[in-house]
């Protein structure tokens, strides 16, 4: 059976529409089928779309200068979804050179075909360092060190919800002439928890990312004493809600091509939302987190030393090509602002040096 035909048959079963976090969560993670669950090709040129250690060795080398400022000596890092394994190797390597390599690196990743690829990475860049790194399918209880999530938070399953005559409501997905289409639930949209935008134009749409927020949540409790350091695309709230919004921020990406239209290419697309750090930062503080800095990723890597890394390079040919990734990580126009840097910490009262350039936790 296809894909498709088990979302339509959730549908059928379900006897109503269901919540788009559901057909993002089939879409995206249903076993074997399921895009981040086969054995499509995701990452880098060959793939959907290209990630921030994919683009350059130095940004995992600047994380791993901001992880040896905090690690101690029984410490451990957990990185969730390390997609080729590539930003693992970089941490890796450079804490090795920093003489800081942690007890354990832990991998949380449920795709079986991905723990397979990020070993057969780590097996050619650092089989030396392979005993080190453990794959895990569920969190750690007492964890001690430093949480990695980039790019983990945009995946996650999301619901959308339209403004209708001066309220929200949940905007669903369900079949029509045997297509899959929205449709908008009678019932108003209202949680708690959540904080959506009071004055907007009919029909306006966004999202409400009601599982990151409960991941915010069980991350806590599972810490013994940690900084989280979540990377990822998105804005605080007044601009995730700016008035000229009216689409949301819902993006899928196929062949290094993006459009909006969940529907097509279905298991063999990336289907994202961007992040809203404002509702993240609120469910961290409830929980009990301290937020330790958040920066654009640009001022995140230029604190940490980027241009070091740049600079400390005698090739010339090797410069000219470090220069041309550093300028796509730090660029406004490339992935500079649009990417930001959010840190966590539980009983890790550290002043990071990653925020010295800049810190926006005032705008959360």
């Amino acid at each position: 059976m296809s894909l498709i035909e088990i979302i339509k048959n959730t549908i059928i079963q379900n006897q109503s529409p269901i919540g788009f976090d559901e057909f993002m969560d089939l879409a995206l993670y249903y076993p074997q089928l399921g895009y981040y669950r086969s054995g499509l090709e995701k990452f880098g040129e060959k793939g959907d779309f290209i990630t921030a250690p994919e683009t350059s060795d130095l940004f995992g080398f600047c994380l791993a200068k901001q992880c040896a400022q905090v690690l101690k000596a029984d410490d451990s890092i957990l990185e969730f979804g390390a997609g080729s394994g590539v930003l693992a190797t970089q941490i890796l390597f450079e804490l090795g050179r920093l003489n800081c390599l942690p007890k354990y690196y832990y991998i949380l990743e449920l795709s079986a075909e991905l723990r397979h690829r990020q070993e057969q990475t780590i097996v050619k860049v650092l089989p030396e360092l392979l005993e080190c790194v453990v794959w895990l399918d569920q969190l750690p209880e007492d964890f001690k060190g430093v949480v990695i999530a980039n790019e983990v938070l945009d995946a996650m399953p999301t619901k959308r919800v339209i403004q209708k005559n001066d309220n929200f409501h949940e905007l669903r997905v369900g079949i029509d002439n045997g297509q899959l289409d929205w449709q908008v639930s009678d019932d108003i949209f209202a949680f708690e928890k959540v904080k959506l935008p009071e004055v907007v134009s009919e029909g306006y749409i966004t999202e409400v990312n009601l599982q990151a927020m409960a991941w915010i949540e069980s991350l806590y409790s599972t810490l013994d004493s940690a900084l989280v350091l979540l990377i990822d695309y998105g804005m605080h709230r007044d601009e995730y809600f700016h008035s000229q919004r009216v689409d949301g921020t819902l993006r899928c990406y196929h062949q290094h091509k993006a459009s909006d239209d969940p529907f097509v290419n279905i298991g063999e697309q990336d289907i994202t939302t961007s992040v809203n750090f404002s509702d993240i930062a609120d469910q961290a503080i409830t929980s009990g987190f301290k937020i330790s800095g958040y920066a654009t990723q640009a001022l995140f890597l230029i604190a940490l030393g980027i241009d070091e890394y740049l600079l400390a390079e005698e090739g010339e040919n090797k410069r000219i090509t470090l220069a041309q990734q550093v300028k796509q990580l730090v660029l406004p126009s490339a992935m500079g602002e649009s990417f930001k840097v959010l840190a966590l910490s539980k009983d890790r009262d550290v002043k990071l040096t990653g925020f010295k350039e800049q810190d926006l936790s005032h705008k959360l």
